[in-house]
């Protein structure tokens, strides 16, 4: 995890307290390389652009029943379909170029 400021660091402690969940939720979610957790002082954190993500895992697991390998899949292939569209756009512009 790259050096972050304190200000843009989440307590996990907050974070699980705040959605009501259990730190073990994380912990597997960082097991299993989905978030970066950093340790300070004995204290666990995340950084703050990871929020979405991880408020995007809480709902796939508390709120639709999926387990951790289902979030795992849909995650990559969520990742795919978004480095699939970024290289349409990228052929789209080059292919442009021969058209004009």
């Amino acid at each position: 995890m790259k050096a972050t400021k304190p200000d843009d660091l989440i307590a996990v402690s907050e974070f699980c307290v705040h959605h009501n969940i259990e730190i073990s939720f994380i912990n597997l979610l960082q097991q299993n390389g989905l978030i970066e957790i950093s340790t300070i002082e004995s204290k666990y954190f995340v950084e703050k652009e990871q929020l979405p993500q991880l408020e995007k895992f809480v709902r796939f697991y508390y709120e639709m029943d999926i387990n951790l390998e289902g979030i795992e899949t849909i995650t990559y292939l969520l990742q795919r379909i978004e480095n699939l569209q970024d290289e349409i756009v990228e052929l789209k512009n080059r292919l442009r170029l021969y058209e004009g």
